[in-house]
């Protein structure tokens, strides 16, 4: 049995990204799903950050391609017409697992 609890935790670690900050920092990310969108690939990543829990917010990121071939880079998207629709394509896939709340 200790070996399938072993799986199951490297499974749960497999969905862990780390990103560094502004400062150079790292921080963790739950990866939540990738979501394509006018031939754009996009990452939904929740914060992991102690203490921010009930939050809940999730960050979408842009996918982009680097030079090296097995490298990805995420970059910030400024558009609030892309990411609005973009979370709403990941709300929608989602519904059923996750209780979302709408802050108006």
């Amino acid at each position: 049995m200790n070996k399938n609890e072993n799986l199951e935790m490297g499974e749960e670690l497999d969905n862990i990204v780390v990103l560094n900050d502004e400062e150079g920092k790292e921080v963790k990310f739950e990866f939540l799903d990738l979501i394509e969108y006018e031939n754009e690939e996009y990452v939904i990543l929740l914060p992991m950050e102690e203490g921010n829990e009930e939050d809940g917010e999730v960050v979408i990121l842009k996918i982009e391609d680097t030079d090296a071939e097995d490298e990805e880079s995420y970059v910030s998207v400024d558009d609030e017409e892309t990411l609005n629709t973009v979370f709403e394509m990941f709300k929608e896939k989602f519904k059923d697992e996750f209780n979302f709340v709408d802050e108006d």
